[in-house]
């Protein structure tokens, strides 16, 4: 076996799913998931909305893969609820085998009032002291920094803080600029962080949602290729190989410099992922 060889058998895969509101969507991301499942992926995560708003189907989502043999974590975030709320939760997870969490600050549903948590540190240690090690705590990272962040070293302290809480491993926000992650992750090593710190890789699907979505959470898509994705026009086969090609290309990247795995944000949908994937040669 040759180094690469083993060095890609060591990458941690994951894939991030939304709960579908249809049953019809629930029976098309069974089936996704099913595919998914040929690269022997680590977990899936499931999402929900700002304050939970998709919470109940989240979790029969999450409880149910688990069920059936595919290990899923639940986005966890407090949004207006109180601890016992939470508690109580994550004790329906424990219950059903669950043993991996994505703990999140989360966004405030609009006009309620706060719980006695905030921010994702508090989460992650309400985890621990609830629970022990029961769960594997993922939490956020963000390589551009979270927009709402006062400064760069506040970001990374704040990190920090979700790891010194007893949080296990990072998923970043998906990003497009390499440097941002390899300059992100040394900062990280200077603050004392030596916890894996998994990208987030988004695939291009449509580039004026991408652009709104970018714009609005920070992400931020470099000119040149934003420029260049643009120039397809409506000619969205041809846009959608040439951005395979390039997220394939950043991803060889990052895992080439020292990336420990790879998180896909899927949309839901298979071939795209797929094809970065088979472009990666991690399909073996």
């Amino acid at each position: 076996m040759t180094d690469n060889e083993s060095s890609e058998q060591n990458l941690r895969i994951s894939f991030e799913f939304f709960p579908p509101r249809t049953d019809e969507g629930k029976k098309k991301l069974i089936n996704i998931r099913n595919e998914y499942a040929k690269f022997s992926p680590e977990f899936y995560s499931m999402t929900y909305g700002a304050g939970g708003t998709t919470r109940t189907n989240t979790k029969d989502l999450v409880v149910e893969y688990n069920n059936a043999g595919f290990s899923t974590a639940p986005h966890l975030s407090f949004g207006g609820d109180n601890n016992d709320v939470i508690a109580g939760l994550i004790e329906e997870y424990k219950a059903a085998n669950v043993d991996r969490i994505v703990a999140l600050r989360g966004d405030m549903p609009s006009g309620l009032g706060s719980s006695k948590m905030v921010y994702a540190n508090e989460l992650v240690a309400f985890v621990r002291e609830r629970f022990g090690d029961h769960f594997h705590i993922e939490v956020a990272a963000y390589p551009e920094i979270h927009p709402e962040s006062k400064s760069y070293t506040t970001d990374i302290n704040y990190l920090k803080g979700k790891f010194d809480a007893g949080a296990d491993s990072a998923l970043t926000q998906y990003f497009f600029n390499p440097d941002a992650y390899f300059y992100f992750m040394q900062r990280c090593q200077d603050a004392g962080i030596d916890k894996p710190i998994y990208p987030g890789i988004m695939p291009i699907l449509n580039i004026k949602s991408l652009t709104r979505f970018s714009d609005a959470c920070g992400a931020e898509i470099p000119r040149w290729l934003r420029k260049a994705l643009e120039a397809y026009g409506d000619d969205q086969e041809s846009m959608r190989a040439f951005a395979a090609d390039a997220v394939t290309e950043f991803c060889e990247l990052l895992l080439d410099n020292g990336a420990p795995g790879l998180h896909f944000y899927t949309m839901n949908q298979l071939q795209p992922v797929k094809t970065i994937i088979d472009n990666l040669g991690l399909n073996k």
